[in-house]
């Protein structure tokens, strides 16, 4: 049913981590995959072309098809790039996965304004210029009478469904993304375009260097990056032609379908509120206040606990 044969995927920052489990798992179903991967450090410095040849050479000894690309996603011009090279290597482009990012953590208070911008261009920006290109192809194949099945997999976090301390800049960046995703959905789907986002869990080197992911277990490991991949491929398939706009939290086995903001607590009046009447409602309503549960809390609630206990 997930057969991916035919399908061209490109899936950005591949040459680790999660990017390389999704890339590996694409070509594993049969796409002909570009993996691009800056080659940078955590922090988003330098470049390095290894990376993401180290998993092209895995994809080809377990005989698929991949090529290299070292664009920065956040270069609007180079995500062009990018996307063109998929349709000169081979010929099409039918996935998109969204996933290259860094980290520069630092309380708000602390917080500069070049840790604030690099992290939400990587990361957010990161998403829109190459799902502008892939998107401007797609519409292109569209009105030109082709029928499109396109996929858009985005990459949030826990950060930004469920909100950190230390991160404002990468977890609004993330929550910028599940936003991002719920629009375009309703963009393209009219071109036959899917745009569906994991939030997932894993061991890699930016959790790690975050916190205290502990050693892997024996058996299953709930936090092993090619947990994510299934979802991934699954979307891709076409019988997943009519799930869109969805956001995935991940964590091992377990996988919620979230719901984002909801109506909530509703506070109503026949004519416009008075302040101090809304305070007291405010507070009759929250007794003992209000205040965001955190991010280990969401992640818990979310199935993260049963799979943590076993």
């Amino acid at each position: 049913m997930a057969s991916l044969e035919g399908k061209v995927a490109i899936v950005t920052g591949a040459g680790r981590g999660i990017g390389r489990a999704h890339a590996l798992a694409l070509a594993g179903a049969g796409a002909r995959v570009v993996v691009n991967d800056l080659g940078g450090a955590l922090s988003g410095e330098g470049a390095d072309k290894a990376p993401a040849q180290r998993v092209v050479e895995e994809i080809a000894a377990a005989g698929g098809e991949a090529t290299a690309n070292g664009e920065n996603v956040a270069d609007f011009d180079g995500a062009e790039r990018m996307v063109r090279q998929a349709i000169d290597d081979f010929g099409r482009l039918d996935i998109l996965v969204n996933n290259a990012g860094i980290l520069r953590d630092r309380m708000i208070v602390n917080m500069t304004e070049q840790e604030w911008d690099s992290v939400i261009a990587v990361h957010l920006k990161g998403h829109f210029a190459p799902t502008r290109h892939a998107a401007a192809y797609w519409r292109e194949r569209s009105k030109a009478g082709a029928e499109v099945k396109g996929r858009v997999i985005n990459t949030s976090s826990p950060s930004g469904v469920f909100g950190n301390m230390g991160q404002a800049n990468y977890g609004a960046a993330k929550a910028g993304i599940a936003g991002f995703t719920i629009i375009v959905a309703q963009e393209l789907q009219r071109y036959g375009v899917t745009v569906n986002c994991l939030a997932p869990n894993a061991r890699t080197r930016m959790t790690e260097d975050t916190f205290d992911m502990g050693a892997p277990p024996e058996g299953f490991d709930p936090l092993d990056p090619s947990n994510m991949s299934p979802l991934v491929v699954a979307l891709c398939a076409d019988k997943a032609q009519n799930i869109t706009g969805q956001v995935f939290h991940v964590w091992g086995g377990a996988i919620n379908a979230l719901q984002g903001w909801t109506s909530g607590e509703l506070f109503i009046s026949d004519d416009k509120w008075n302040a101090d009447a809304l305070l007291g409602e405010l507070l009759e309503r929250f007794p003992d206040g209000a205040a965001p549960a955190g991010m280990v809390a969401g992640m818990q609630a979310a199935g993260g606990q049963s799979l943590r206990a076993q």
